[in-house]
């Protein structure tokens, strides 16, 4: 027996890959979960192996990383991920990890090279990945060609960088030209990170996301962030009321008038695009509704732009105003535990303390974040109780967790299915 045949043979998770099949199979579509897709040390390594080593996940915007040598880190569970900027300005990712002996080369979460060095034994990478140098100790029959940093696939588009860890990662090319189209108008070239945070929840990242994707608790729970956010999730949602209708069509002829796209895009259940107004007379999402930086983002001439939303799953949703954005990052660590990175942009040519105050402008999503961390984590105690059982969603108001959960659903099954054809063909 091969080694790659032994290895899938006693996969330590075979018996739990059966039973997550099992228990999605059987599910009431319009439940949540079993508990072990919340709490189960088991399947959250399928998770991470199935959902976030196999999916397109929103990495950072390219504006982090402007120029040549800038690079940025990140880490999808055990997985060490560098993406960096090359010469002519082009992205790569790679395994942030040697080919010596499996150090980490970059230990910071932002910088600038003029090349990737390991720290332990100075093994030396160009931009692109190519090993450049590894000490005359190696011998002379070492290849340099044969041992070039593991690459990442990456792709980017309207100033985002998404990446993904399989071999063969599935179709983006429609939601990249969309995106790109939606966010033209931002000439996201031109913007820079503000400020930006990161919060742990105390809970499994797909709370973190069903928690998101729905306004049902706001009205008990947001008192900041419903200053100036509609509960309507996008401009067809079910349970919008004449009033809300009369404002969408009054906003929409503005934007036509400004040139920016609107219309609500869907691609499958992973990425929904859609402009939708802030309440009447509200142009950003501040505490008095005023814009919270001076000088308007790409070719913008009003603030009065609403909020283009932008949602990715099983990672990412975002707010794109007049005057400045909002874009936000999940990441797993575990089991029972996620990481919140929110990052405000602004135009790269706004003056800190002259065009924009970085307090003033994070003030509601930081109350909102921490708002919903609480819930979060509370919905977790909940859920980790021998009490619980799956509960019904509502199918008005909590529509979106409805569609993420089916989502979520569809590309387990999928992914799983998948691996047991490499386990028969294995066997064979």
């Amino acid at each position: 027996m091969n080694k790659t045949m032994d290895y899938t043979l006693n996969d330590p998770l075979a018996a739990m890959r059966e039973a997550t099949v099992e228990m999605l199979e059987s599910r009431a579509r319009t439940y949540s979960l079993p508990q072990p897709f919340y709490n189960d040390a088991r399947l959250f390594a399928l998770d991470m192996q199935e959902i976030f080593e196999k999916e397109w996940l929103f990495a950072g915007m390219s504006c982090e990383i402007p120029a040549k040598g800038n690079f940025m880190t990140l880490e999808i569970g055990d997985n060490p991920i560098v993406i960096v900027r090359g010469g002519e300005g082009q992205i790569h990712a790679f395994h942030n990890v040697c080919r010596h002996r499996g150090s980490r080369l970059c230990t910071t979460h932002k910088g600038k090279v003029a090349k990737l060095v390991c720290p332990y034994h100075q093994w030396t990478y160009e931009l692109d990945g190519r090993l450049l140098f590894a000490g005359s100790d190696m011998g002379t029959s070492f290849d340099l060609d044969q041992f070039g940093l593991k690459p990442v696939s990456v792709r980017t588009a309207g100033g985002f960088m998404f990446i993904n860890l399989s071999e063969n990662p599935p179709a983006i090319d429609d939601f990249l030209v969309t995106l790109e189209h939606y966010l033209e108008p931002y000439q996201m070239d031109n913007v820079k990170v503000a400020v930006e945070s990161s919060i742990v929840e105390q809970a499994n990242w797909k709370l973190v996301i069903e928690n998101n994707r729905e306004c049902y608790h706001c009205n008990g729970s947001h008192p900041e962030l419903l200053n100036s956010l509609m509960e309507f999730d996008d401009t067809e949602d079910p349970r919008a009321t004449d009033k809300y209708k009369d404002l969408v069509a009054r906003k929409q002829s503005d934007w036509n008038g400004e040139q920016v796209p609107w219309q609500l895009k869907r691609f499958g259940k992973r990425n929904r695009i859609t402009r939708t107004p802030l309440l009447d007379g509200v142009v950003s999402m501040t505490m008095d509704g005023k814009p919270a930086c001076n000088k308007l983002m790409g070719r913008l001439t009003s603030p009065d732009m609403g909020s283009l939303r932008i949602l990715h799953l099983p990672n990412s949703w975002n707010h794109f105003m007049g005057d400045h954005s909002i874009v936000f990052r999940v990441l797993p660590l575990g089991p029972q535990q996620t990481m919140v990175t929110t990052k405000w942009l602004v135009h790269k040519d706004a003056v800190e303390g002259v065009d924009y105050d970085p307090e003033n402008m994070r003030r509601v999503w930081d109350a909102t974040n921490d708002q919903d961390r609480k819930l979060a984590e509370e919905n977790q105690r909940g859920i980790n109780s021998k009490a619980y059982q799956p509960g019904p969603y509502s199918e008005t108001y909590e529509f979106g967790v409805i569609d993420f959960i089916d989502w979520y659903a569809e590309r387990m099954l999928q992914n799983l299915s998948g691996d047991s054809v490499s386990l028969q063909l294995a066997k064979g």
